[in-house]
């Protein structure tokens, strides 16, 4: 989905793989992917690619890096490192010396050093390593790119904005379709929806840590950014809805669509989910529901899912049902079939999307009973 999305914003020798998608582009194109994906986290230039075989290896090919030609010594850095399959004997001992590596260079050249800030860092750089090479980067967007600048009130076990944004890609949703999130919490996936719909870029409310880098083009970025701003739609009502049984959480997904300018946009209500209509004929509905991490939880979702099921097939014909969740027992509790079961992580919790395309006279839930009537 990344590189697909790359592919749009015009980047070029995209190469999909483990954990993200390398491309190639101008300065321009970096700004825009910064701005514009939803589904990135962070965009990372990568300035060193280099065989090792001890730290030594490591700090002597940092070292040379023109970093005074990159950002100033005024700045502050943080450096972080991750590996897998790594010959180093500690990642924190050679986050060390890649850190003694820039600052040594900024002495040299400079005749002084930036500081280091482990929280709230001007210049970030990660290196990764494998067994034999590593490749270290600057990361141009600073702050994670899920943090939008918008949301203000984060519900119980909230969907990060880049995940929202992904699952509603996968589901196959797009603007002028009716959406539903019957169980929508704070409101994340509606919120994600509707700047989709009004065209609206994410990052339009943030700053990006390459603003901070030698060579920032400043009039460059002030045009794109005003090609962002004509290219977005006039906020009006949409075919976009949400519900929630508990009033709290439904408050804090209306404060959220209004920080965001978009209360007017999205269409709320309390409900609960087994009494609620579909708002048309045909649409996708997308939720992200509790899942269960004590005994008594699971027990009750165990009770929650057959009903569920029955109110997609009896209500819901017509429409494509995707639900989000970290519980594997839902297909079997739910007694319908996915088309698509598709492996997702919210953070590092291994969770599912599961697909269901509702049709009327769904035989799932008779299959089901019949199988438990004959082992009865």
């Amino acid at each position: 989905m990344l590189a697909a999305e790359l592919k749009d914003l015009g980047a070029t020798e995209i190469r999909a793989a483990d954990g993200g998608a390398a491309f190639r582009g101008d300065p321009a194109l970096c700004y825009r992917v910064n701005l514009h994906s939803r589904i990135a986290s962070r965009v990372l230039w990568q300035v060193l690619h280099a065989p090792y075989r001890d730290e030594d290896d490591v700090y002597r090919a940092a070292n040379a890096l023109p970093w005074p030609d990159r950002f100033g010594p005024d700045l502050t850095i943080r450096v972080n490192v991750s590996a897998v399959g790594s010959r180093l004997r500690s990642l924190d001992f050679i986050t060390l010396r890649i850190k003694d590596a820039v600052c040594d260079r900024f002495r040299v050249q400079c005749g002084r050093r930036p500081n280091v800030d482990t929280a709230q860092a001007d210049v970030r750089i990660h290196a990764f390593f494998d067994r034999r090479t590593f490749t270290v980067y600057l990361d141009t967007s600073g702050e994670p790119l899920f943090k939008r600048g918008m949301r203000r009130v984060a519900g119980e076990a909230p969907v990060r904005e880049n995940l929202a944004a992904g699952i509603l890609r996968l589901s196959g949703w797009e603007p002028g379709k009716a959406l539903l999130d019957p169980m929508c919490g704070s409101g994340t996936l509606l919120l994600e929806a509707a700047e989709i719909a009004l065209r609206r870029a994410p990052g339009a409310r943030r700053r990006f840590a390459f603003e901070k880098l030698n060579g920032f083009d400043a009039q460059l970025w002030r045009r794109i950014c005003a090609e962002a701003r004509q290219a977005e739609r006039p906020v009006e009502p949409l075919a976009i809805f949400g519900s929630d049984l508990y009033g709290t959480a439904l408050q804090h997904a209306r404060e959220n669509l209004a920080a965001a300018d978009l209360e007017s946009a999205v269409q709320l209500k309390q409900a609960n989910v087994l009494e609620l209509p579909p708002p048309a004929r045909t649409g996708v509905l997308v939720t992200n529901p509790p899942y269960g991490v004590r005994l008594g939880e699971q027990r009750d979702l165990a009770e929650f899912y057959p009903k569920l099921g029955d109110v997609l097939k009896q209500r819901f014909a017509g429409w494509r049902a995707c639900i989000f969740t970290a519980d594997m027992r839902l297909p079997e509790l739910i007694g319908l079939k996915p088309s698509r079961r598709i492996p997702l992580y919210n953070g590092a919790l291994e969770c599912r999307l599961y697909v269901f395309e509702l049709v009327a006279g769904s035989l799932r839930r008779r299959a089901v009973g019949e199988r438990l009537e004959a082992r009865g």
